[in-house]
């Protein structure tokens, strides 16, 4: 299995959405591209080769959306070069960013890394801006990869706007609503709100079960709905001081406290024994997060499960990538012309029916791939609407070049709470240790 784009190891396999059918409109509005004067990787026939280099599932091959560029340009063929994990994949990308070589055509990099990439590395990547709508990104998506000059590094690919999967059957054994409108009115107030669903479902609670995976993936959530975080629009760490992350950590702590989270570690094999066992009733769910439980929950518990929309008013995001252009590549025109075209409404959609991930491009919120696509796991939930929803509500949140490992680290001692009954107290402070080692 391949790993998806997540600095904390985030995974997923295929979500099998349902929609009205494949739109092909975009595939037909580019017109056969060729060799041009700032491309120099052509043969004597003018026939050219992209490189593209991820990591995990980016969802081009199983959309079949490099062998259809191919069919609208002959003279182009694309190759994917996958890391399976992130983590591997970024440190050989800096190496070869300061090297100065072995850099495929297009490159991706992931949410957690583009502030580090635009603060320190945006010199050594084309400007899209003239080649990309960058208008039909949600707005912060774009702004994320935007340099202090206004070049746009990176175009956006997936985002991870946050929604509630629930076990229906778990909610029904202890007594709980199932509806998804009913559920999402019990957590209307927020965060706060969850965790007193969490008191009412433990009253009746199925013998072994719990209300909540893993705490960690809740104060995720509580983080990424704050344009606070991690750091401040100057670039400084505050995340000692940060009120979202203060409010995330209370709160896991209070859910370790009343034993509401079985206290699994996200993707490890006890979490995935969780879900085929069923013994967890709801998971923090960002839109990458259904093709995780019906993967791992298995075919066994197909129906049983079902989405809503997450706790509160303003959603959060979890996740995302972007497709960049090294400046050094041989084919930096038709690289760039194949991401606008990876990234256009028509292809986002085409890889949102077949692996789930969601769309950054706000254009294909409207297409029928989109709109209209139901998750038939899920008790046919309306992901289309359910996500597009969300996307409309993250806040336009600062980004640092560390918030990867402040929050991996923060998450390893809530774990350490859930699992081992630290203090808080004496978590917060192993955190705040171990990350003021790591980002100096």
């Amino acid at each position: 299995m391949r790993i998806t784009r997540s600095v904390a190891g985030r995974r997923h396999r295929t979500a099998l959405v349902a929609t009205t059918g494949l739109t092909v409109t975009a595939l037909l509005l580019t017109g056969c591209s060729g060799s041009s004067d700032s491309d120099k990787g052509a043969d004597a026939d003018g026939n050219i080769t992209l490189t593209v280099a991820d990591f995990g599932q980016f969802g081009y091959k199983e959309a079949g959306l490099f062998e259809k560029y191919h069919e609208l340009n002959p003279k182009i063929t694309v190759k994917e070069d996958t890391t399976a994990e992130e983590k591997n994949y970024y440190p050989k990308l800096l190496q070869q960013l300061n090297s100065g070589s072995g850099l495929a055509d297009v490159q991706g990099i992931e949410v957690g890394r583009i502030k580090e990439i635009v603060d320190t590395k945006a010199d050594s990547f084309a400007d899209l801006s003239k080649s990309i709508g960058v208008d039909e990104w949600v707005s912060w998506k774009a702004k994320q990869a935007t340099a202090p000059n206004g070049s746009v590094i990176g175009a956006g690919t997936d985002i991870g706007p946050m929604s509630l999967c629930y076990n229906r059957e778990l909610f029904e054994k202890a007594g709980l609503p199932t509806d998804r409108t009913e559920v999402a009115k019990l957590t209307e107030g927020g965060w706060d709100d969850f965790l007193a669903l969490g008191e009412q479902y433990k009253k009746k609670a199925p013998a072994g079960t719990y209300f909540m995976d893993s705490a960690s993936a809740m104060f995720n959530a509580v983080v990424s709905s704050s344009p606070e975080q991690y750091y401040d629009a100057s670039g400084k760490p505050i995340y000692e001081k940060s009120a979202s992350v203060q409010k995330g950590w209370d709160l896991a702590a209070e859910a370790a406290s009343k034993k509401l989270t079985q206290g699994l570690a996200q993707f490890e094999d006890q979490w995935q024994a969780a879900l085929r066992k069923s013994t967890i009733a709801t998971v923090v769910c960002p839109a990458w997060m259904a093709g995780q439980i019906s993967t791992y929950a298995g075919d066994a518990n197909k129906g049983k499960w079902d989405i809503t929309s997450a706790p509160g008013n303003t959603s959060a995001n979890w996740g995302g990538s972007f497709l960049a252009v090294p400046k050094s590549g041989k084919n930096v025109a038709e690289a760039s012309k194949l991401v606008a075209w990876l990234t256009a409404p028509e292809q986002q959609a085409a890889v949102f029916k077949a692996i789930g991930v969601f769309p950054s491009n706000q254009g294909a919120y409207e297409l029928p791939d989109v709109k209209n696509a139901t998750l038939p796991y899920f008790n046919n939930a309306p992901i289309g609407q359910i996500y597009a929803d969300g996307a409309k509500s993250i806040p336009e949140a600062v980004l640092g070049p560390k918030d990867g490992v402040i929050k991996d680290s923060i998450s390893t001692q809530i774990n350490n709470m859930e699992q081992r009954g630290t203090s808080p107290d004496k978590a917060w402070d192993a955190a705040v240790r171990t990350i003021d080692k790591a980002i100096g």
